[in-house]
C-alpha cells in the first residue's frame, strides 16, 4: 500500500503508479489531497505579469502538494460555511466538473472532500487533445459541464454559460501556474466525442475545453 510518506514526498505520477491493481476505477480508493496552501506566495500583480500560455512541457510529474494547490485554486471551496468556490458560476449553480488526466488514469476532482476520485483507468493524456505535447505533459485538466443541471434553456445557452464558467476556472489555473513557475495552456482543440467516450460521460455531459499543466521544458 502507498504510505503517507510516499504521498507527501513522492512525485505524483510515481506515487500513483506504485498503487497496485489500478485495473479499474472500482479497484482504487480516492486520494485525499493535502490541505491547499492559502497564504504566502507571489502577489496577484506579479502573477498577472507572469501569466502566459506555454506549449512546451517537461515530463517531470507534479508533487501531490502542488496538484492540491492547483485544483483548489481552479475550483476549490474557499468559503466552507457556504460551499462557494474560488471561481464564480452561472446562476450560482455549479455545473462544471474537472477531470484530471494523469499517467495512470483519469480522476474526478471532488472539491467538497478535496480529493481525487478514480474514474477511468489508463493513460488518457494524449486523448485529451490534438497536439503532441498533451501526451508528454504530466497533467491535463478536462472541463466537463453537467447539462442536465442547467435547467430548461436552449442548447446554445447551455454551451455559452458553461464556456463562461470554464473560462473563470482556467484563468485561476493560469494564475496559480504563473505563481508557481509552471507552464500551462488552455485548449479548445479537443476531440470531444472520442474523449467523452473514453471518459464514459453520460449523454447530458459535454466537454467544454481542456488545459495542459506541467513544468516548462528547459
Amino acid at each position: 500500500m502507498l504510505t503517507r510518506r510516499q504521498v507527501n514526498v513522492g512525485l505524483m505520477a510515481g506515487a500513483l503508479a506504485a498503487m497496485p491493481g489500478f485495473a479499474s476505477a472500482e479497484a482504487v480508493r480516492p486520494i485525499s489531497l493535502p490541505p491547499p496552501r492559502t497564504e504566502g506566495g507571489v502577489s496577484l500583480r506579479a502573477a498577472l505579469q507572469k501569466r502566459r500560455s506555454i506549449r512546451e512541457f517537461s515530463d517531470r510529474p507534479l508533487p501531490l502538494a502542488l496538484l492540491s494547490d492547483l485544483l483548489w485554486a481552479a475550483y476549490g471551496i474557499n468559503r466552507p460555511e457556504s460551499g462557494d468556490r474560488t471561481a464564480p458560476c452561472w446562476r450560482h449553480q455549479v455545473v462544471i466538473d474537472i477531470y484530471v488526466a494523469l499517467p495512470d488514469g483519469a480522476w474526478l476532482y471532488a472539491p467538497k472532500e478535496h480529493e481525487l476520485q478514480p474514474h477511468v483507468a489508463g493513460d488518457l493524456r494524449a486523448a485529451t487533445g490534438m497536439q503532441d505535447f498533451v501526451g508528454q505533459a504530466p497533467l491535463n485538466l478536462v472541463y466537463v459541464a453537467q447539462g442536465d443541471q442547467m435547467g430548461k434553456i436552449a442548447e446554445e445557452e447551455r454551451r455559452l454559460w458553461a464556456n463562461v464558467d470554464t473560462g473563470f476556472i482556467a484563468q485561476n489555473v493560469y494564475l496559480l501556474a504563473a505563481a508557481e513557475g509552471l507552464a500551462t495552456v488552455f485548449r479548445a482543440s479537443v476531440p470531444r466525442q472520442q474523449l467523452a467516450a473514453s471518459l464514459k460521460l453520460s449523454g447530458e455531459q459535454f466537454i467544454t475545453a481542456a488545459q495542459t499543466v506541467g513544468y516548462p521544458r528547459s
